[in-house]
Order: C-alpha cells, then sequence, then structure tokens
C-alpha cells in the first residue's frame, strides 16, 4: 500500500513538471511573441513618412520636416508656435481647439495648425518666433502677425478676414528711402529714425517686425514720429555719407542734421526712446528752489541756460546744442530773474554749477559762458564737456562712459560713500587727491568705490593690496599702471602721477606667455607681443579675437587657418588671432565686444583698423575682404 501511495505521488510529481515547464513555454512563447510585434512595430515606425501631418483634438501638428510640405500652395493657414513647459499655452489650448473645430467648418475649411518651437527649432528661427504663445497666419506662404485677444471670437474673425480672395497686407508704415528721395525726406522731418540695414544681416532681420512695430504705433502719435529704412548695400554712398560701418545702423534726423540713436532695439524701447526725443531736450525752471535742489542733493553738473524769452537767438542755439547731446546731460533754461540772480547770471549766459560735495577751493563755484551772436554752436558743446565734470569727481558705472572716457585717467579706489554717516571719510581722501589734481590740468582724476571697480582693481592686480586707498592710471591705447601699494598721502600719489609723466612706469598687461614655437600659418599673438606683431608698421595683419569656449570661433577656425596657409608666402601679410579672455588688448581702437571680431591693421593705418562686419567668413569671403584693404600684397600686384 505504501508502494502504491509513493507511485501515485511521483506521477503527480511528473504531471506537475510538465504542466509548469509547458506554462514557462508559453511565457517565453509569448515574451517572444510580443518582442516579435514590439519590433515589427518599430519597423512600422521607421517605415512611417516623416512629413505625414497627424491631429491632436483637431489642430494639426507640424514640425521641420514635414511644414514646408504642408503649408506648400494653401491659401491661409493659422499656426501657434508654443513650449510644452509654457503655462500661457497650456491655457490657451482648448480655446485653440474651439478655433480649429471652427475654421474646420468654414468654407472653405482653413487649416489650423501648432509647432512644438522647442522641437523645431529651423520652422521656429525662420519666423523670428522668441516668446510663447506666437501666433500666425500664413498667406500664401507670407506670415501676417497676429497681436490681438487671444479668443476664439478674435482670432477667428482676423483669419476670415486675411483668407478672403482680395486681402492684402496693409502697406508698411516704416518709410523706404532711396537715393532719389533721402535727402527731401530727412531735410523736411522735425524729427525722424532712419534704420541702415543689409538684407543678410541676421540682427537686422530680427530687429524688422520690431522695428515695424514702433513705426505703426509712432505714425499713430501726435503729430507722428516717421520711422524709416535704407538698403545700405543698395545706397553705398549715402551710408558712407553718415559713416555706417555696421548693420544695423540707427541715426535720428532733425531738419536734416544727424543725431546718434542710443536706444533699445525692441518695439517698446524704440517708442518710449523716439517719444522722448520729440520732447524738448531743456526743461524750464521757473522756481529757485528748483535750481538750489539739483545743487545741493544732485550727482551731475547742472547745466542752466539763463535767457529774456524764447525768441531770444541766444536761446535758439543753447536748445540746438543741447539737441546733439541730450543723451549725455540734463539740461535745465529759465527766464526768470530769480533764478538769474541765484547763479549771478544774465540773460544770455549758460551757467555750469557742480553739486556741494564737490565744490573745493581749487576751482570756481561756476563756470559761464555768454552767448554772443559770434558764438559758435560747436563753442557751447565744448563748453558743456569741458566743464561736466568737477576736479575731482566721482567715477561710478552708471557715469562712466559719459563722464570718464578721456585719457589718461587717474583713478584712487576706496571705499566712496557719500551718505551722511560716511561723508567725512570720503572727503578726507579726496582733498589729499585735489592737492595733487590742482597741478596737473592735463589728466582726468577721479575717486571710484572699489567694490565698484572689483574687476578693474583685479585686472591692476590691486584686489589684495591690503591698502585702504589704492591708485591705477588708465592711459591711452589701453594701457594700464598700478601705484605699488603702500600708505596713501598727497605726496605718495604726486609721486606717482609725476613717475607716470615722465615715462618711468612700466604698463601692466595681462598677457599669456610669449609662444615659444610660433611658425605655423596663424601666429598667435598675446598681450606682451600684441604691439610687436599687430602694429608692426611694415607690415599687414589680419587678427581675429576669440574665446576657447565660442562655437562661432572653432566653426570659423578650420576656414582661418586655411587663410593662414593661402597666405603663406606673403612676407608683409600676417595671419594672426589672439584669446581675448586671456590676454589685454592693449589698443582702444580694437574694440571687443562679441566673438569672433575681427579686424584688419593696414600698414600705413595702425590706428584705424578696419573692423569685418557680417560678411562671408569662409576663405574665399576672408580672402575678398583682405585683398580689398591690402596694401602690400605680392599675389595681388602679380595679378
Amino acid at each position: 500500500m505504501k508502494k502504491v501511495a509513493l507511485l501515485l505521488i511521483a506521477l503527480l510529481g511528473v504531471a506537475l513538471f510538465a504542466t509548469v515547464g509547458r506554462c514557462e513555454d508559453d511565457a517565453a512563447e509569448d515574451e517572444e511573441k510580443a518582442a516579435e510585434e514590439d519590433s515589427d512595430e518599430d519597423e512600422d515606425e521607421e517605415d512611417e513618412d516623416d512629413t505625414e501631418v497627424k491631429e491632436e483634438n483637431g489642430v494639426l501638428v507640424l514640425k521641420d520636416s514635414n511644414f514646408d510640405t504642408f503649408i506648400e500652395g494653401k491659401d491661409t493657414v493659422l499656426i501657434e508656435f508654443y513650449a510644452p513647459w509654457c503655462g500661457h499655452c497650456k491655457q490657451f489650448a482648448p480655446e485653440y481647439e474651439k478655433i480649429a473645430q471652427t475654421l474646420k467648418e468654414h468654407d472653405p475649411p482653413i487649416p489650423v495648425a501648432k509647432v512644438d518651437a522647442t522641437v523645431a527649432s529651423s520652422v521656429a528661427s525662420r519666423f523670428d518666433v522668441s516668446g510663447y504663445p506666437t501666433i500666425k497666419i500664413l498667406k500664401n506662404g507670407e506670415p501676417v502677425d497676429y497681436e490681438g485677444a487671444r479668443t476664439e471670437k478674435a482670432i477667428v474673425e482676423r483669419v476670415k478676414e486675411v483668407s478672403q480672395p482680395d486681402w492684402k497686407p496693409p502697406p508698411e508704415a516704416t518709410l523706404v528711402l532711396t537715393k532719389d528721395n533721402f535727402d527731401d525726406t530727412v531735410n523736411n522731418a522735425e524729427l525722424i529714425l532712419v534704420e541702415f540695414y543689409a538684407p543678410w544681416c541676421g540682427h537686422c532681420k530680427r530687429l524688422a517686425p520690431e522695428y515695424e512695430k514702433a513705426a505703426k504705433e509712432l505714425s499713430q502719435r501726435s503729430p507722428p514720429i516717421p520711422l524709416a529704412k535704407v538698403d545700405a548695400t543698395v545706397e553705398p554712398d549715402i551710408a558712407s555719407r553718415f559713416e555706417v560701418t555696421g548693420y544695423p545702423t540707427l541715426k535720428i534726423f532733425r531738419k536734416g542734421k544727424m543725431f546718434e540713436y542710443n536706444g533699445p532695439m525692441e518695439k517698446h524701447g524704440i517708442v518710449d526712446y523716439m517719444s522722448e526725443q520729440a520732447g524738448p531736450p531743456s526743461k524750464q525752471v521757473q522756481a529757485v528752489k528748483q535750481v538750489q535742489e539739483l545743487i545741493k542733493d544732485g550727482d551731475d553738473a547742472v547745466i542752466v541756460g539763463v535767457f529774456s524769452s524764447e525768441q531770444d537767438s541766444a536761446y535758439e542755439l543753447y536748445i540746438e546744442a543741447c539737441n546733439a547731446l541730450r543723451e549725455d546731460f540734463t539740461f535745465r533754461h529759465s527766464f526768470s530773474a530769480e533764478v538769474a540772480k541765484l547763479l549771478k547770471a544774465s540773460p544770455g549766459q549758460i551757467v555750469i554749477v557742480h553739486p556741494e560735495k564737490f565744490h573745493s577751493k581749487h576751482e570756481p563755484a561756476s563756470q559761464k559762458l555768454s552767448v554772443k551772436e559770434t558764438t559758435s554752436l560747436s563753442e557751447v558743446q565744448e563748453f558743456f564737456k569741458k566743464h561736466s565734470i568737477p576736479l575731482v569727481g566721482h567715477r561710478k558705472p552708471s557715469n562712466d562712459a559719459k563722464r570718464y572716457a578721456k585719457r589718461p585717467l587717474v583713478v584712487v579706489y576706496y571705499g566712496v560713500d557719500f551718505s551722511f554717516d560716511y561723508r567725512v571719510a570720503t572727503q578726507f581722501w579726496r582733498s589729499k587727491v585735489l592737492d595733487v589734481a590742482k597741478d596737473f590740468p592735463e589728466y582726468t582724476f577721479a575717486i571710484a568705490d572699489e567694490e565698484d571697480y572689483a574687476d578693474e582693481l583685479k585686472s591692476l592686480g590691486l584686489s589684495e593690496s591690503g591698502e585702504e586707498v589704492n591708485v591705477g592710471i588708465l592711459a591711452d591705447g589701453g594701457k594700464k599702471f598700478a601705484m605699488e601699494p603702500e600708505e596713501f598721502d598727497s605726496e605718495v600719489l604726486r609721486d606717482f602721477v609725476l613717475a607716470f609723466k615722465k615715462g618711468k612706469l612700466t604698463a601692466i598687461i595681462k598677457s599669456q606667455p610669449v609662444p615659444k614655437n610660433n611658425k605655423g600659418p596663424v601666429k598667435v599673438v598675446v598681450g606682451k607681443t600684441f604691439d610687436d606683431i599687430v602694429m608692426d608698421t611694415e607690415k599687414d595683419v589680419l587678427i581675429e579675437f576669440y574665446a576657447p569656449w565660442c562655437g562661432h570661433c572653432k566653426k570659423l577656425e578650420p576656414d582661418y587657418v586655411a587663410l593662414g596657409k593661402k597666405y603663406k608666402n606673403e612676407k608683409n601679410l600676417v595671419i594672426a588671432k589672439m584669446d581675448a579672455t586671456a590676454n589685454d588688448v592693449p589698443n582702444d581702437n580694437y574694440k571687443v565686444e562679441g566673438f569672433p571680431t575681427i579686424y584688419f591693421a593696414p600698414s600705413n593705418s595702425k590706428q584705424n583698423p578696419v573692423k569685418l562686419e557680417g560678411g562671408d567668413r569662409t576663405v574665399e569671403g576672408l580672402s575678398t575682404f583682405l585683398e580689398k584693404h591690402a596694401t602690400k600684397l605680392q599675389q595681388r600686384d602679380e595679378l
């Protein structure tokens, strides 16, 4: 009996084992089948036409690969450029789906599509998409900006309007100027802004829609302010007349007289800036108290013209002079006898007074210019510039470019603070600088807060001097000189300035080591060799200023090396490069504001290098630029 039981258990185990084995086999077969199906699906996906246009909730999905194919031949298409993470886009999505449904029922139906601008970067770039959502209506492939309300009603009405067979885009608000109408237009305009552009310029293309929007808004102003544009590649004579060297360049004209445009490059900024330009350059002051407050609490020169009336010829000249420098100074004028008395001035005089904190026994309390019939516009403007800073002023990042661009500049760095608690200490050190500045009128002196100019102190090697007061001289050609750290007083400063005047100081130049082997097709320039190589008057030099991390620089490198090889036999031509992040560029005429920056330094005009603006940066393009400006090219002479 026991044997029978054991036999039954054994048979049951075999059966169970067989069943388990079959289950595992079936599972393996299922996995294998599933893998085959997945493989088939992957193959189907790979075989799928990448130009196929899918639909999500009634909205067509376009991407780089199918955009052009879909748009071709269609009269009107509504497109939204969006980003998946954009909250406004998510909020707008249900409304956009309603719009798609409504326009699908239109006769004829109007396609409604969307483009993920974070994926379809090529299409987004082509249509200058810079924010989300961006809505555009394509009419026969040409974009029409939509700037109305993001509602079904507003968008549908606008799309239907554009879809009409006879619809044409409204004429540009921006005037197009050529040699035939330029002078008449600008000479008769009280105020006009003119853009000089090149059709191939990427910056110009980005500015174009913003400029046109600003033109539309300013055309509706009362009185309107016209905006115009000149294709500088078609009208080179006009561009040359107004010293246009890069694109886009914007210039302001008042009755034919040109002024620099220093405003923003987007719609709202252009509108605000030009609206401000339409106002008078000088504000009238009627009360003595207004002038007193400016002198007591101000930070900059107080310029006030005193006149008998608006019909005063001196007033007219003053306003004209102010217009040219309205970006650099704050101007005031008055017809008040009380204001004239306060300033100890008579009608027809212009007065410059500095804030009280800058007054000293070493300089007059005010400067006056009497405007006569023989006084020229340039004399008035020179008066503003000459007396715009005190003997020792406060140099700050906010006034640096406008007030302290002249060189040589002697800067005394310490904890500058004119607030009540620190004014005594600030004036204590400033008084010591004044004692020296009075004896060197040919130099500009200034005090500066050490925290505002931490990077500059570092470049002078003074950031860790341990001294309470440090001194540097910023000289012509971008050269810098540092005073050896020691306890500061007037005599120490005087000795330092005298040593500079006598040429006994050694300039500080940030520089990589001089290359031991520099015989490649592209010569490496460092801070210490800039003058020897680039400023060599025996040779023409093409120099690229680059940054090691710059993608554009890396892309340019093969062509630049090939250019060096092409001209390797030219004894009087140097193809050079310089890492502008690791070396000082010791010459102000070679300004580097982006990478790569390329200059051609002719042998006969080293202080007037020619900057390569845009253009073709292939070997052929660089060769054309080089040969156009070369002065000692043998290959060209042989042709």
